[in-house]
């Protein structure tokens, strides 16, 4: 095998032979081991990297024996061959699923065996649970094997091992040596091999356990079959690097836009063994081009290492980040030592998060979240993707329907999403991978307590540098002890990490130590409420808002948490899309269900029809969220569907992403977007001796102040003609508020009628425009 070896900076060649040796290991919870084989080397610098990704060997641990019989030494039983980065179930490891798998989360296929359903099942779908399921499922222990060659020029480097995404504990030996354990679900597990690589052959073991290995939640989706699926596996990055014995460990960015500069605050680390004196260089750029701003300090490395605290000053006025101006700049750090050179690039935005009042602000422009969630949906692979284009994609699809926005619900992505977002300009919640309900409890003395912060400690490590990371939560709606332990927990981060706001828990508690509120109350159907809702109570209008929350809650802005949930029928057609590791058998229940009952004919109907009252009410609800002055945003459930708990059709996306044949993103845009027309109408229904009247607000949050906007009315009959128009007086419209422009009066007394209208409202030389149905009959 060639691969490429590099020397002092260059990049050369070595020859290497493969020799397979299968070494073993077992965990008590059950493992995945890794044994790594001759690999591809990169440089960069005097950075080496040796790639990890490609043929493995695997043997599963179904009885936990693999370390009582110190499977780390010698030759793995009964191995397989396996491709890494990827999952188990992904190629074909695992047991087929049935009613006795031993799934995690709220297991909801009890409801299926109910004698109702009797005359439904088939023996095709008699053992199927109520949300995408695998082809294969697998929990436990697993072990792979690879040998790696390590050239002789890393002879006394730092050596570090990298793991992008496992899951989920990883256990790591170097030969028979144990090296430890890492239990993130959120951030890279890396590994310290610098004392245990020497040149030469080493076999390297890495066990994944896919279990409980702390009670996150069952429900969490960081863990939780319902959606990404409970994989075993490692996803993304896997390497080998080699940095000089004196190396940059950390760097961090804390932007001061009022200052016009920047905070660095640098970990370096030295495993020489004495102490080293250095020079640590810094060069700022800005979107790849060199500012002239190069700053240089002396520097005393103990055999411990030092933190250093550096103030460097922009040359020219700061171009601030935001969702309309994603300007990125690059810290280029340099450490020169006995021991060598090191580099780290990092890059950040001039981007400062705040709270005025009720509103959110970025760089003190009071903002207004628009958001969606992610709960780790990815059919195709069961787990989430590690590239940035996957990404880039989602936010896309996110901004074309008008989103700034996303809430990661009890789950954390990869670096790549938060590239991804830096560069398209789009918000981020994230939160520490756990919902910690059904089973599991927070403030109580369970290990989850301790964990939570050494993930959060993770996490913002890993993420916080990214302008993108603006709001964090513990995770999702806790139970146990939550108001006393999150009240401290907000406390801790709101003086750790300074660059994000924080708050107790999506959904609650509500409590004063927390930046925001994420409350499920601001919502136009409560919980409970059926037929005495305001969206069902009544005639149809668009006057109703949140101020009352508001007014109650004075103290912090309030995101509505959740909203929606307004399901539609299944879309059969869609079956065809899942051809990677899950299968959407739900909807082969429901579809064998309706050819039962003689309507199969009619299933897009009930699509088409169920969908377009699904865009009425998500309309109704973001609408009465934009409609309330100083209201924080909202976080649907969801643009896209939800495909777990027992199948939640609530997006007018489907799991992939794609749209739905009722509503395109441009329709979606008209009423959520930066900048929104709203008609505040007491009635949508009149007879033709009636006049129409409503109020004309305008929801302004986009990238500018609007001077001299004139908004355009217009009544329009069904096949498109303008039957009414006109115009209100020219106003001011500054960005980050709601401002009503002015009323209008519409006499309907020689429409025809019966008939439906539109009313359309625009704003000149702007693309924001909305509409509302109304109906006009004869007295």
């Amino acid at each position: 095998m060639i691969g490429v070896c590099p020397r002092a900076g260059l990049s050369g060649y070595f020859a290497c032979s493969v020799k397979t040796q299968i070494p073993s290991m077992m965990l008590k919870n059950g493992s995945m081991i890794l044994t790594i084989a001759c690999l591809i080397g990169v440089a960069v610098g005097q950075e080496k990297v040796i790639d990890l990704v490609g043929d493995w060997r695997l043997t599963l641990d179904r009885n936990d024996a693999g370390q009582a019989e110190q499977w780390f030494i010698g030759d793995l039983p009964g191995s397989n061959a396996i491709s890494l980065p990827g999952s188990l179930q992904s190629q074909g490891f695992g047991d087929d699923p049935g009613m006795d798998t031993p799934w995690i989360g709220d297991v909801r296929h009890s409801e299926w065996n109910k004698p109702k359903y009797a005359p439904y099942r088939t023996p095709d779908n008699f053992k199927m649970p109520f949300w995408l399921q695998p082809d294969k499922y697998y929990k436990g222990a697993a072990w792979y094997h690879k040998t790696v060659d390590i050239p002789a020029d890393w002879q006394g480097k730092h050596i570090a091992l990298t793991l992008e995404r496992p899951h989920w504990e990883t256990r790591v030996w170097v030969d028979s040596r144990s090296v430890g354990s890492d239990n993130s679900l959120s951030t890279a597990h890396s590994y310290d091999l610098s004392n245990l690589l020497s040149p030469g052959k080493h076999t390297l073991t890495i066990s994944v356990d896919n279990r409980m290995i702390i009670n996150v939640g069952p429900n969490s989706h960081s863990v939780s079959d319902h959606t990404q699926s409970n994989w075993n596996g490692i996803a993304g990055k896997l390497e080998l690097k080699a940095q000089a014995a004196a190396w940059i460990d950390d760097v961090q960015v804390y932007p001061d836009l009022e200052k016009n500069a920047i905070k660095v605050v640098t970990r370096l680390s030295n495993r020489s063994g004495k102490t080293q004196s250095g020079q640590l260089i810094y060069d700022l750029r800005i979107n790849g081009k060199s500012m002239g701003t190069r700053q240089t300090s002396k520097v005393m490395l103990t055999s411990d290492g030092t933190t250093r605290e550096t103030w460097i000053e922009m040359k020219t006025p700061a171009q601030p980040w935001n969702e309309f101006n994603p300007t990125l700049y690059t810290l280029r750090t340099r450490l020169e030592t006995a021991s060598g050179v090191d580099e780290q690039t990092t890059r950040f935005g001039m981007r400062e998060v705040g709270v005025d009042g009720t509103r959110v602000t970025i760089n003190g422009t009071p903002v207004f979240f628009r958001g969606t969630l992610e709960c780790c949906i990815f059919p195709k692979t069961g787990y989430p993707p590690t590239d940035v284009e996957s990404w880039k994609r989602i936010v896309r699809i996110c901004k074309a329907h008008g989103l700034n926005h996303i809430r990661f619900h009890s789950w954390c992505p990869p670096e790549a999403a938060f590239i991804a977002a830096d560069e398209l300009g789009f918000y981020y919640q994230v939160e520490c991978a756990s919902w910690a309900n059904q089973g599991a409890e927070i403030g109580s003395g369970q290990p989850l307590d301790q964990w939570l912060y050494a993930e959060a400690e993770r996490i913002t490590r890993a993420y916080a540098n990214h302008p993108s990371f603006v709001l964090m939560a513990y995770g999702n709606e806790p139970a146990g002890n939550h108001k006393e332990y999150l009240g401290k927990w907000c406390n801790y981060w709101k003086e750790k990490e300074p660059r994000a706001l924080h708050t107790s828990g999506a959904g609650w508690p509500l409590i004063p130590e927390s930046d925001f509120h994420l409350a499920p109350n601001p919502r136009i159907q409560q919980w409970g409420e059926g037929t005495q809702s305001v969206i069902n109570s009544g005639s149809p209008q668009t006057e109703f808002d949140f101020s009352d929350f508001v007014s109650k809650h004075q103290d912090k802005p309030t995101i509505s948490h959740e909203i929606g949930q307004w399901c539609v029928y299944p879309n059969f057609d869609e079956i065809k899309k899942y051809t990677g590791v899950l299968k959407p058998k739900n909807f082969e229940v429901f579809r064998d269900i309706l050819e039962q009952k003689n309507m199969l004919d009619q299933a897009h109907d009930f699509l088409m029809a169920s969908g377009k009252l699904q865009t009425l009410c998500y309309k109704a609800d973001i609408e009465a969220a934009l409609r309330t002055d100083g209201f924080g945003g909202f976080q649907l459930l969801d643009l896209h569907d939800f495909p777990g708990q027992g199948t939640a059709l609530v997006g007018v996306l489907d799991p992939f992403w794609d749209s739905k044949p009722y509503v395109t993103p441009a329709e979606y845009h008209r009423f959520c977007g930066p900048v929104v027309p709203l008609a505040r109408l007491p009635k949508r229904t009149f007879t033709s001796s009636e006049t129409l009247t409503a109020q004309i607000d305008v929801s302004q949050f986009g990238p500018a102040d609007l001077e001299n906007a004139t908004c355009t009315w217009t009544l329009l009959d069904r096949t498109g003609k303008a039957v009414k128009q006109g115009s209100l007086q020219k106003v001011a419209l500054a960005t980050g508020s709601l401002h009503t422009v002015g009323n209008i009066e519409i006499d309907l007394a020689k429409l025809p009628a019966p008939a439906a209208y539109s009313l359309e409202v625009s704003i000149e030389n702007t693309d924001a425009v909305n509409d509302w149905d109304i109906w006009v009959y004869p007295d």
